[in-house]
């Protein structure tokens, strides 16, 4: 990539993302039968929106990474052209029952696409330096904290959705509060912890080969922990539990680089889990669930087990776009979306959308890493592990290496929240990447005059 011109290089990315997610369109309505109809033009204000998203960064952040904005408009690409795929497969059901045929998912996505790279340019604007956010560290935290939790203390005709109470909902409207509350935590967490550095890295006592925090220092910890645990018991999350409680975890660990805060953190959330397993029914059913979903064929293992089942049918290779029957899991187009991809796109194109998601990651990592000041590294670190860690806790949970969660899947799933939440992610995080780049190089110590040197005069050893 050209450290000159590195737009020029995202505009090519950015156009052969289009043209795989066209290909991608064009098969699935091949074997689908359908023909493109109204995707065609999908497709067209799709790349229209991708076009003005690379001239948002082209404008203000123009010195940002090149690889970043090509990876998620190629993750939402292939996103609405399963979801329309799924659209497809429930109007054919509906049609065979002699039902009315259901609204599109995919028009409403292509609709919070727009909404997402609307709001992702105008943090570009807003932000104009990507400390600023520290200032209001401390409001971020408590707007956040209070988003996180109002789903919870809202009556369940308001918040409730499929037994969890995550969302708030108006007429014909819903919202998931805590997508961005996740958003809004990471920045009060990298500017508290910015903050308190020198005292979270070296107070604290020495016990064989840990440094154990004081207990005053836990403050913090034990505040996101009882936060975690309370959304997994009242609100029925416990994949936002996971994505909240390791980001932060991550972030104090970048902080301070002591295994010590892992491993008591660690500890922690695993009392509260045991805790509230014992406590709690709804918890010991997921972990059922997740220990033998077979058991409960029928009933509450059906989703899992179904999508292992679709995993594979895929196989390596896959059944193809519009060859399998994806639709035969509930919410394949949202907590299941990996499912779909594993079934129709098989082993290596599930593995070529984690790479993505890696690439994603890394990138953001690289970009925080650059960055010369705490606060940068940190807010740019904690963005970049949320984003890796939620694929890992989506992927883990549809594959049963962890029991299942809930979370839906960064760009691909259908779902507005989850979209315009990490829009403003990548947002941030290409404006990370701009500063780090566009930052002039530190100059190098002076040089004293040679008339000034010091000098030492060596005598000869006596022979």
């Amino acid at each position: 990539m050209s450290r000159r011109n590195p737009r020029r290089s995202e505009l090519v990315l950015c156009l052969a993302a289009v043209a795989i997610v066209v290909v991608a369109a064009v098969a699935m309505a091949s074997a689908t039968g359908g023909g493109l109809g109204s995707l065609r033009w999908s497709l067209v204000v799709f790349a229209g929106l991708a076009l003005l998203a690379h001239l948002a960064v082209r404008v203000f952040a123009p010195q940002a990474d090149p690889v970043l904005l090509p990876c998620v408009v190629l993750l939402n690409g292939l996103g609405l052209v399963l979801i329309d795929r799924l659209d497809r497969a429930a109007a054919a059901l509906a049609a065979s029952q002699g039902d009315p045929v259901p609204s599109s998912d995919a028009a409403r996505q292509l609709i919070w696409t727009a909404a997402g790279i609307a709001l992702f340019a105008l943090i570009l604007v807003l932000v104009k330096n990507h400390a600023q956010p520290a200032k209001y560290a401390y409001t971020c935290g408590l707007v956040g904290l209070v988003a996180l939790l109002m789903p919870a203390v809202l009556p369940s005709s308001i918040s409730e959705v499929n037994g969890g109470k995550s969302w708030i909902r108006f007429h014909g409207f819903s919202i998931q509060p805590g997508e961005f509350a996740k958003v809004l935590l990471l920045i009060f967490t990298a500017g508290f912890l910015v903050a308190n550095r020198d005292l979270f890295s070296t107070a604290g006592k020495k016990m064989l080969w840990f440094t154990v925090p004081r207990l005053r220092d836990l403050g913090p910890l034990l505040l996101v922990t009882f936060v975690s645990v309370i959304v997994l018991v009242y609100e029925k999350n416990l994949g936002f539990s996971l994505l909240v409680f390791g980001t932060v975890l991550a972030m104090v660990y970048i902080a301070t680089q002591r295994a010590s805060w892992l491993v008591i953190g660690i500890g922690m959330f695993a009392v509260g889990a045991v805790i509230a397993y014992n406590l709690f029914a709804h918890v010991r059913v997921r972990v059922q669930v997740w220990e033998d979903p077979f058991a409960s064929y029928y009933t509450n293992g059906f989703q899992i087990a179904q999508g292992l089942f679709g995993l594979g049918t895929g196989g390596l290779w896959g059944a193809g776009l519009g060859g399998g029957r994806p639709q035969e899991v509930p919410f394949a187009n949202t907590d299941f979306i990996i499912s779909t991809i594993g079934e129709e796109l098989g082993l290596f194109g599930l593995t070529a959308v984690i790479v993505l998601f890696t690439i994603i990651t890394l990138r953001g990592f690289s970009a925080a890493m650059t960055t010369r000041d705490s606060f940068g590294k940190l807010l740019g670190g904690g963005l970049a592990f949320s984003i890796g860690w939620q694929l890992f806790v989506v992927v883990g949970g549809v594959t049963k290496l962890i029991p299942l969660t809930g979370l839906t899947t960064p760009f691909m799933s259908y779902g507005g929240s989850s979209l315009l939440a990490n829009y403003v992610i990548i947002a941030l995080l290409i404006r990370i990447s701009h500063d780090a780049r566009s930052a002039p190089a530190p100059a190098p110590p002076p040089v004293a005059p040679i008339a000034e040197a010091m000098t030492e005069h060596i005598a000869r050893p006596p022979s």
